[in-house]
């Protein structure tokens, strides 16, 4: 199997002692965990290497390529004032600004303490990354009318948005806008 021990060669007569052979067995022990340890390095990087989904981030997750013209027909909001909205959060997604984007979304009528427990569970909870990454590229999603399916409500006071989640499959959503004074916000538990 491996290299003979150096130790043995050369004089010193014939029968070896029992130490020599209990360091035989070390070094062939030793040799064996040597090249345990190198397949389990190989097969981690192998494992690393293996093809797996890519995480998006909030900005890959807004922008949806086009490789030109479709029959695929986009279902957008018919009213200005709510497309502004949408344009508005997307933009602040882009940004990155998790700040801005919440007070811009929260129902007006949220008290101040759950829009700032919203605002840190997208900011420092330990998946806060995965769900502002989703929530963007929902808002990226209804703004430009992929996935849509229908939009129910007047669109003036109230806009529901049927829509497959463009980074989850076979996940539906559902997310609903209501204006207050003029103000487009979220409707529902935040």
């Amino acid at each position: 199997m491996g290299k003979k021990s150096r130790r043995n060669k050369g004089g010193g007569g014939g029968g070896g002692s029992s130490s020599g052979g209990a360091q035989q067995r070390q070094q062939q022990e030793h040799q064996a965990n040597l090249a345990r340890a190198a397949e389990a390095v190989t097969s981690a990087a192998a494992a690393a290497a293996a093809p797996v989904a890519p995480q998006l981030t909030a900005q890959q997750a807004i922008y949806y390529a086009s490789d030109g013209p479709s029959d695929v027909e986009l279902l957008q909001t018919t009213s200005s004032s709510l497309q502004a909205k949408l344009d508005q959060l997307t933009n602040l997604g882009l940004a990155n600004d998790r700040a801005g984007f919440v007070s811009q979304f929260v129902p007006l009528d949220l008290p101040t303490s759950d829009a700032a427990g919203y605002l840190q569970d997208l900011t420092t909870a330990p998946e806060a990354e995965g769900q502002w990454t989703n929530l963007i590229s929902e808002i990226a999603a209804i703004r430009c009318g992929k996935g849509v399916d229908r939009i129910e409500g007047d669109q003036v006071t109230r806009a529901v948005f049927y829509f497959k989640h463009p980074l989850l499959e076979a996940c539906d959503r559902e997310v609903s806008f209501v204006c207050i004074g003029g103000e487009w916000r979220a409707e529902g538990e935040i």
